[in-house]
C-alpha cells in the first residue's frame, strides 16, 4: 500500500524497495509528458471545408486571413474585444479557466518530476477542472455552430476535453478515486 499522494525522493522511505522507487519515477515522467502534451491538443475542431481549431493559445482556420498571420491568438480576442469580460458568453469567460488548469496542472507535474514532490490528487483534481472547462468552451462554440440543429452532432468535436479526462483518469485515476474512498 501507497504511503499516500506525495512521492518524495528516493531516499524519503527506506522500506520501499529500489524497483517500486523507479515505476514511481517513470511514472512521474509519463504523467508529466502527458500533461505537458495537452497543452498542444485542441480545444475544439470545426471540421468541414474550412477546418478551424480552438486551441488553448487561439483559433487556426485553415481559409482566411488568420493563416497567413499564424492564426488569432486568445490573448488578442480579449485585448481587442470593446465589450467588458463579465458581458462575454459564459463558455468564452471560461476558456482563461481553461488555460489556468492546464497551466497549473503542467507545474504541478514539473514539481513532481523537478524536485520529486507532487500530490497526484491535485495534478488530477486540476485536470479534471481543465476538461470541464475545455468542455464548456467547446459547447459554447458548438452553439454557435447549430449544433444538433442546422450543422449535425458532429460539427464541433470537443478534443481538448476528452483528451484531458483520457488522461485525468488514465494517469491520475487511481489518486483521485482515493480522494473518494477516503
Amino acid at each position: 500500500m501507497s504511503e499516500g499522494p506525495t512521492s518524495g525522493p528516493e531516499t524519503t522511505d527506506p522500506r520501499r524497495p529500489k524497483s517500486d522507487e523507479r515505476a514511481a519515477r517513470v511514472s512521474r515522467r509519463f504523467g508529466w509528458l502527458l500533461v505537458f502534451a495537452l497543452l498542444a491538443v485542441p480545444m475544439a475542431v470545426i471540421p468541414g471545408d474550412n477546418l478551424t481549431v480552438v486551441s488553448l493559445w487561439g483559433f487556426l482556420n485553415t481559409s482566411g486571413p488568420g493563416v497567413a498571420a499564424g492564426g488569432y491568438p486568445v490573448w488578442s480576442y480579449f485585448l481587442d474585444q470593446p465589450r467588458p469580460f463579465g458581458t462575454l458568453p459564459a463558455s468564452i469567460r471560461a476558456w482563461p479557466l481553461a488555460v489556468g488548469f492546464h497551466l497549473l496542472a503542467a507545474a504541478s507535474a514539473t514539481a513532481g518530476v523537478a524536485v520529486g514532490r507532487e500530490d497526484r490528487r491535485v495534478t488530477g483534481g486540476l485536470l479534471a477542472l481543465a476538461a470541464a472547462a475545455s468542455l464548456w468552451v467547446s459547447v459554447g462554440v458548438a452553439t454557435r455552430f447549430g449544433v444538433g440543429t442546422t450543422s449535425g452532432w458532429f460539427a464541433v468535436i470537443p478534443v481538448g476535453a476528452l483528451a484531458t479526462l483520457a488522461v485525468a483518469v488514465g494517469a491520475y485515476g487511481r489518486d483521485l478515486r482515493g480522494i473518494v474512498e477516503a
